[in-house]
């Protein structure tokens, strides 16, 4: 049960967004932008540093949606967001990839855990400035909203297929659905 009277039964930030439109509709256009705007960097593998972020906040809503939005979007599915969520060291992905989620790693831990080490490795494997950005930034709003759907006592849907039809709804229309109307 949410901490504040929320007007809808909306599960996790899904019902934040719709308390506070005007700043959900900012949060939901980012998310748009971050996760499936134009990128070199794949949906699936956005999805997994969300995914990765949110599972290491122990954020079950978040980790829950996205390694069901990455799952859906990976061609390994749901057994590489398993591997990667339970150790990203030994999990079977790209050097380059798993360069970036050890930045991910570090700004969950902090934004000054990022070290120009961090930085070396993921463009010696390499990683392009703007997968270096993008990877921080989606790792940065990933603790936002964990906390934000944590720190609200979000609902939390305890049954796995509502986050198996939610990420179908994700990947053929995008974030914008979640959006409050305008």
């Amino acid at each position: 049960m949410p901490y504040i009277e929320l007007g809808n039964d909306a599960p996790g930030i899904v019902g934040l967004l719709r308390y506070r439109p005007e700043i959900g509709r900012l949060i939901g256009e980012m998310a748009e932008v971050l996760l499936r705007g134009p990128s070199p960097l794949t949906r699936g593998e956005r999805e997994l540093i969300a995914a990765y972020v949110s599972s290491l906040n122990e954020c079950r809503f978040c980790a829950s949606s996205h390694r069901a939005f990455a799952a859906a979007q990976l061609p390994e599915g749901r057994t590489l967001v398993d591997q990667v969520c339970a150790d990203v060291d030994t999990a079977p992905v790209t050097d380059k990839l798993r360069a970036l989620l050890r930045i991910a790693r570090a700004v969950q831990t902090g934004g000054r855990s990022v070290r120009p080490d961090h930085i070396t490795a993921a463009r010696a494997a390499g990683a392009i400035d703007v997968e270096i950005h993008d990877t921080v930034l989606i790792a940065a709003m990933f603790c936002l909203a964990n906390r934000y759907v944590d720190g609200l006592a979000a609902v939390t849907p305890t049954d796995p297929a509502s986050y198996e039809e939610a990420a179908a709804r994700i990947v053929a229309h995008g974030y914008g659905e979640l959006l409050p109307d305008q």
